[in-house]
Parts: structure tokens; C-alpha cells; sequence
């Protein structure tokens, strides 16, 4: 405190002229219409810069919340347009004569849950590929379960924790994906050869149909994994080979695994009930 006293006495002074010059500013501005307009107007740009700032170092470091929130929305509202197209399909099953269709079937209404993740771990060079998802049983996540992204198929949940998923991915040697060209809707299926990790086959395409470069392929829904209609990729070449029953069709992949930052497991909350039906009846289903 006397170290304080002994600064104020010492430039008392000019602490006395600032004083006098900031309580000048003040009279000048307060009762002065031009100069009080002109210094807010200044005031208020600097201000501004500086809130603005603020601002934008404040949402660096909210970005990971502001993502989740993001995706945890964006999650559902893609379910909510799975459910609409679901219900389209259904109205335009329940127009067609019930000799051939029944207005009942549900065949096609399978309700799908979607959960939101971020993916923390990832390759794309190797012959197997995985994915390691921030997201695990506390969240609803189980093995088996189907892993989309925004622009298409990404692969198959294989291990969980509470935290965490292991996902096999499309760039897997083991994992297929049943698919259709969605035109004609002819039934095939997509693997991974290895190499470029935008490039899959499309195999078992009878020779009597008409694929052509650019047609989409999406998924079949043939099977309790993935929705139909999920973008899976588009057709780059098309090669009729001798002493062969199907053609060779490369498709170039809809996602770019090297990008991905979040991803959505789906949830088919009657897949356990088909699967262990058709294990009963003795059903194989190679595709996943």
C-alpha cells in the first residue's frame, strides 16, 4: 500500500492531467450532438471487431460440440426421410391390384434408427480396412449393424465397447454389399479387390441386361443391414469378357473413405428376428 501511495505522489501530476483530459472527452462528447455521434460510431466498429473476435475463438473451440449436435440432427432427419420414402413405397404398393400385392405387406417398412459418430480412427490402404468410431453400446450400437455417411455405404459394425466401434469396411476383402443398378433394379453385388480405394466390382450382372457407364447403383435391401436405396456408387466401365456368364463392371464408390469425419450406424430394430428366422430355416445369405 505505501509502494502505491509513493507511485500516485510521485506522477501525481500527470495522473491529474489524465484525469482532466478524459473528464474534457466526456463534457465534449455529452454535450456535443457531432462529436458524441461521431465518437459511438467509432466506439461501436471497435467494439465490434473486438466481440467478433471473441466470437470466433470462442467457436474454434466449440467446434467438436457444434459438429455432434450437427450430426445428432442431421441423423434425424435422415431418418425421418427414410421413413417418408418407406411410406411412399408403401401407398404405391397399396394402388396396385391386390390379386398381385397386398396393401398389408411390410416387407419394405422395417423401422431404422439412426446413431451419429465421429470417426477417430481410419485406413484406407491396406487389404482389410477398418474403422474405429467414437460411439458404442451406451449408445445403442451393436455388432452387425450397417454404417452409412451422408454420401453413401461405408461398411458393418464388428466390435463394440461402451465407448467404441471397430467397423469392417466397403474396402474390406471379405465384405460384400448387396446391390442393384437402380434403373432396371438387377441384382448384384459389390466387393473391393484392393488398389484404388474408390473402385469396387459390381459382380453377378447377367449378360442379358444393358448396364452402361454412368447408371447408379444403390443398395438392394435384400438383406436386415442396409436400407434400400443407399448410394453405393456409379458405373465407370462396363467389359463383356469370352467364356463368361456375367459381366466385369467397375463402379467408382460414392464415399471417399479417405474424407470421412462422421458416419451413422443403423439401427433395423427387426433385424435379429429375420436373421434368427432364417437361420432356423436353414437360409445363407453370402452378401452383406
Amino acid at each position: 500500500m505505501r509502494n502505491l501511495f509513493a507511485f500516485i505522489y510521485r506522477f501525481r501530476a500527470f495522473l491529474v492531467f489524465v484525469l482532466l483530459e478524459v473528464l474534457c472527452v466526456y463534457l465534449i462528447v455529452r454535450y456535443n450532438t457531432y462529436q458524441g455521434a461521431a465518437f459511438f460510431n467509432s466506439a461501436n466498429k471497435y467494439v465490434g471487431q473486438v466481440l467478433e473476435y471473441q466470437s470466433g475463438i470462442t467457436d474454434y473451440f466449440r467446434l467438436t460440440s457444434i459438429n455432434n449436435t450437427l450430426a445428432h440432427e442431421n441423423a434425424a432427419l435422415r431418418r425421418e426421410l427414410m421413413q417418408y420414402r418407406v411410406q411412399q413405397e408403401s401407398d404405391t404398393t397399396a394402388a396396385l391390384d391386390t390379386t398381385l400385392y397386398l396393401a398389408s405387406d411390410t416387407s419394405h417398412a422395417a423401422p431404422y434408427v439412426l446413431h451419429a459418430g465421429r470417426v477417430i480412427n481410419n485406413s484406407v490402404r491396406r487389404m482389410n480396412n477398418y474403422l474405429t468410431l467414437a460411439i458404442g453400446t451406451a449408445d445403442g450400437v451393436k455388432p452387425g449393424m450397417g454404417v452409412i455417411s451422408p454420401d453413401g455405404v461405408v461398411g458393418r459394425v464388428k466390435t463394440v465397447s461402451a465407448d467404441y466401434a471397430t467397423v469392417t469396411s466397403v474396402l474390406h476383402s471379405q465384405m460384400l454389399v448387396s446391390a442393384k443398378i437402380k434403373k432396371d433394379n438387377t441384382f448384384g453385388t459389390i466387393k473391393w479387390t484392393g488398389g484404388d480405394y474408390r473402385t469396387a466390382m459390381l459382380d453377378y450382372i447377367p449378360l442379358h441386361v444393358q448396364p452402361e457407364k454412368g447408371d447408379t447403383v444403390v443398395t438392394s435391401g435384400y438383406n436386415t443391414v442396409f436400407p434400400e436405396g443407399i448410394m453405393v456408387g456409379t458405373i465407370t466401365s462396363v467389359e463383356k469378357e469370352q467364356d463368361k456368364s456375367f459381366y466385369t463392371i467397375k463402379v467408382r464408390l460414392a464415399v471417399d473413405f479417405a474424407q470421412l469425419s462422421y458416419v451413422y450406424v443403423v439401427e433395423n430394430t427387426t433385424m435379429y428376428e429375420r436373421e434368427d428366422l432364417e437361420q432356423q430355416a436353414g437360409i445363407v445369405t453370402d452378401d452383406q
